[in-house]
């Protein structure tokens, strides 16, 4: 066996928030540990995304005085999951997840608020919130960093330098300066602009916020964060993982694990082999808003352990636009009133507005004959183009030319004129738009129950009534924006039990190996249970199975004091 270049009681694979949150956590608990970063930025695709995280019955969410008991939240959790999840992980969740928030608030300067009325996904199911169950962090000063700011990732949307803008910000600016919320949201980030400027701030929010947040806790417990530095494979000796092999500075390294090693690589959504050995097509990487790190290493290293996998067909889904930049995550634009969403046959097949996750499994479930609704097109008209913020587009100004040069998005005097650009019949589109109006007009979508739920509303626009997320599309000319199946990440992964330990076929745990965050298989099954139910389990996990190691890898680290003692001996008297 190579030497050991380094020696800790814990490995941490991966710099998102459940590796960091880990690191954390085995920091407080007086173990020494380090994190691996593979790319040269850490953060991984918690940097990227909204920085929500799901975590019921939590500090935060209780000062702001949102009624919830264990109950309700474990009667949602398993209409979430299904049968695809065993009890006890998610007992495990909702158990612990409002210490990681106590643990967090405690040990970095993150600061996190109730994201108002962002529903659960499933607000009328079974203990679902319409109120939400979301908190987010508060904007920060990037300054705690220093010079590691530099090393962040970078956010899915470029913003422009110093604007911070929150998720409660996003839900009102989307709907137009011209609405009052809208303004009063834009003013605030203007406010927190002009702070910027004046004290020669820069502003952190969302993802940015929640990744800067968790590493600026690292730094003042001394947890290195080793970047460049992708894990290559795991060593075992006698059955248990004991060290990570990786490769730094471009050399090779074994790193020494006395207590345990967490894999959270993230997904296998930029592995391109992988996401066609496991995943329907059409698929590819070209569609992902993941971290370019993410290639599945972590979940590879564990299966030639013989580790088991679950979920792999599966991603944290979303109708996406194809632009020539890269994919855009729709969110608001297909909950507004005046836009629909027809197939290849210019005819709907789906709540527009459903979670997102939903919308892409109907997409791919396809028609009778199996043919998916790939591509997607949401067809619009101009009145909500005056109107509404589209893919970070303001209203009025015209789309960008270089979005109609790629295909991504066309432009017609009459639906007709469109659908022959698109490829869709035109009798068809036209006999859709039709009656989608006059459901529109009535207030009630009979074909789907558009805007009957609450998540449904939270991005509509209150000023249109009865039904916030219905208004006809009667003002040429028309748009329609391809949609593709994007996603977040991939879901699927190593598959754990409720302490975080990698699993065999045969439901064995792997001595020494933990998973959280997308390298393992989702507590939340095939669904998604509200905004932040990819980070809350992320850090819940990693949180546990720091836990677990240090509560259990005591023996294991006695054993490794032991023979680098002897190995000492033996070396003293050569």
């Amino acid at each position: 066996m190579a030497t050991d270049s380094a020696q800790f009681d814990v490995v941490v694979a991966g710099s998102g928030a459940a590796g960091m949150t880990a690191a954390l956590t085995a920091a407080h608990m007086g173990l020494s540990v380090v994190v691996l970063e593979k790319t040269a930025w850490f953060g991984g695709s918690t940097a990227r995304s909204g920085g929500g995280i799901w975590a019921p019955g939590n500090a935060v969410l209780r000062r702001a005085g949102i009624a919830d008991s264990p109950e309700q939240a474990s009667a949602y959790l398993e209409y979430v999951s299904g049968e695809h999840v065993a009890a006890d992980p998610r007992a495990a969740l909702l158990a612990h997840c409002p210490e990681v928030i106590d643990l967090v608030l405690a040990m970095t300067p993150l600061r996190l608020r109730w994201v108002p009325g962002y529903a659960d996904y499933y607000p009328e199911a079974p203990g679902g919130k319409a109120a939400g169950r979301s908190v987010e962090p508060v904007p920060f000063n990037a300054s705690v960093l220093g010079g590691e700011l530099a090393h962040l990732n970078k956010p899915y949307v470029p913003v422009p330098d110093g604007v911070a803008v929150t998720q409660a910000d996003y839900r009102w600016m989307t709907l137009g300066p011209r609405h009052p919320r809208a303004m009063l949201a834009s003013a605030k980030v203007a406010a927190r602009l002009a702070r910027r400027r004046v004290l020669g701030q820069r502003m952190l929010s969302m993802g940015q916020a929640l990744a800067a947040g968790l590493r600026a806790g690292l730094l003042a417990a001394d947890v290195p964060v080793w970047l460049n530095t992708p894990l290559t494979g795991l060593v075992t000796e006698d059955g248990r993982v004991t060290r990570v092999r990786a490769t730094r500075d471009g050399e090779p390294v074994v790193i020494r694990a006395r207590c345990g090693v967490l894999v959270a690589t993230g997904g296998f959504e930029r592995n391109e082999a992988m996401r066609k050995q496991y995943q329907q097509e059409p698929i590819g990487t070209e569609w992902t808003t993941g971290s370019l790190g993410n290639t599945g290493d972590g979940i590879v290293a564990g299966q030639e352990l013989g580790a088991d996998t679950g979920l792999m067909d599966d991603a944290w889904w979303g109708p996406s636009i194809p632009l020539p930049a890269g994919p855009y995550f729709c969110l608001a634009e297909r909950n507004l009133p005046g836009s629909l969403m027809v197939n290849g046959a210019g005819q709907r097949f789906v709540n527009e507005c459903a979670p997102y996750v939903d919308a892409v499994h109907a997409m791919y479930a396809g028609n009778a004959t199996g043919t998916p609704h790939i591509p997607a097109w949401l067809v619009f008209d101009q009145r909500y183009r005056d109107t509404y913020v589209f893919a970070l587009r303001p209203p009025g100004r015209p789309l960008r030319r270089s979005w109609y040069a790629a295909g991504a998005v066309f432009r017609a005097p009459d639906l007709a004129t469109l659908a022959a650009a698109i490829g869709v019949d035109a009798g068809a589109l036209e006999a859709t738009v039709a009656r989608f109006n006059d459901h529109a007009r009535k207030g009630r979508d009979e074909d789907f129950r558009r805007g009957d739920s609450a998540y449904d509303r939270y991005y509509g626009d209150p000023r249109v009534r009865p039904n916030p997320n219905l208004a006809p599309l009667a003002r040429p000319p028309y748009y329609a924006a391809k949609i593709v199946p994007g996603d977040l990440g991939t879901k699927g992964g190593l598959r754990t039990d409720a302490r975080a330990r990698v699993l065999r076929a045969d439901g064995t745990a792997i001595p020494g190996l933990y998973a959280a965050g997308n390298a393992s298989a989702s507590v939340m099954g095939h669904s998604y249970a509200g905004a932040g139910a990819t980070i809350g389990p992320a850090m819940t996990f990693g949180y546990l199975a720091a836990h677990d190691m240090a509560a259990h890898g005591s023996a294991a680290k006695d054993s490794a004091a032991k023979d680098s003692a002897a190995q000492g001996t033996a070396a003293g008297s050569d």
